[in-house]
């Protein structure tokens, strides 16, 4: 990619998912830590949309480095005049530290942006990082919700690097003569997503970015399957003074899976039962069987009927 296509690229990824950005004044906020893929979305932004951008980068408190990281990026955002907070959580990250600190980053950076009013959240994943996360959900057994992967556009999140392998990112930043940062955790062998990148990286002659066509038509039909159920719920599920009933099953087995779970959430919104559990409760209702799953009592035949269980008597 020479010349100035990543540029165009980049604008054509960004009004793909906010068609009418031009045409506002709302800004965009970019997530950037320092790497690579950050950095190209820091530059590529600014060359596309100056003015019109601010960055935020998050201090986990997880390595001593990571301060001056921060100050690394926020002295490439001073000199190209582009408004740069470093974000602190207020309290240290503890257990699983990959999913508590995604948790703290968006947690702190949903609340820069609407501190700073700010419409969207743009961050820098990319076509390997796509292809990594149907992998890593493939080996998890991940069901076409999961599937989707990275959405391109997600409320107000958007990912305008999903195009862009991360070669590309690299190859990008490189020209323009700054060298970014290694983050260690890349390369801790301790984290399923290192250990699929590094399998990945023995590949070669492969498009990374047909992964982004395949997550999004994965969530193309998950949107209609979630549009199909919804119409079939409509008609067919009715809700009683304690529950629910549905009076019609005889359809493909992942929507009837599907309308299965409405009928449960209606009467336990906090219910989340696992396949596990929801395989033998199909089974059993559409064989005509009475069964129990969490508090509520499921009951089978011509109509399914779904209520709370009766209270146990422990006397």
């Amino acid at each position: 990619m020479t010349g100035n296509a990543p540029a165009n690229r980049f604008r054509e990824a960004v009004l793909a998912l906010v068609p009418d950005f031009e045409k506002t004044d709302d800004k965009m906020g970019l997530a950037v830590s320092g790497g690579p893929d950050s950095l190209a979305l820091l530059l590529l932004a600014h060359e596309n949309f100056p003015g019109r951008i601010a960055a935020a980068t998050v201090d986990h408190g997880l390595r001593p480095e990571a301060h001056e990281e921060c100050k690394f990026v926020a002295s490439l955002c001073a000199a190209r005049n582009i408004p740069h907070q470093i974000l602190k959580p207020s309290t240290p990250i503890r257990g699983s530290i990959q999913v508590e600190a995604r948790k703290a980053r968006y947690s702190l950076l949903n609340g820069w942006l609407e501190h700073q009013n700010i419409a969207l959240l743009a961050t820098a994943h990319h076509a390997d990082d796509q292809l990594e996360t149907l992998i890593m959900r493939i080996l998890r057994g991940s069901g076409i919700d999961g599937m989707s992967a990275i959405r391109a556009r997600r409320g107000h999140i958007i990912r305008p690097l999903l195009p862009f392998s991360k070669e590309m990112l690299i190859q990008f930043v490189t020209a323009q003569g700054i060298t970014p940062i290694d983050d260690p955790s890349n390369k801790d062998q301790s984290f399923d997503r290192v250990r699929v990148r590094e399998v990945l990286s023995k590949l070669s002659g492969f498009d990374v970015g047909l992964a982004s066509q395949s997550a999004a038509a994965l969530d193309d039909a998950r949107t209609a399957i979630h549009w199909m159920v919804d119409e079939l719920a409509m008609t067919h599920i009715r809700q009683t003074d304690d529950g629910c009933t549905l009076d019609k099953y005889d359809f493909p087995h992942e929507i009837v899976r599907r309308l299965l779970l409405k009928c449960l959430h209606i009467c336990d919104p906090s219910l989340s039962p696992r396949g596990s559990q929801l395989e033998p409760l199909i089974r059993g209702l559409t064989q005509g069987e009475t069964l129990t799953i969490g508090n509520i009592l499921c009951k089978g035949g011509l109509t399914w009927t779904f209520a709370p269980a009766p209270k146990r008597n422990n006397s």
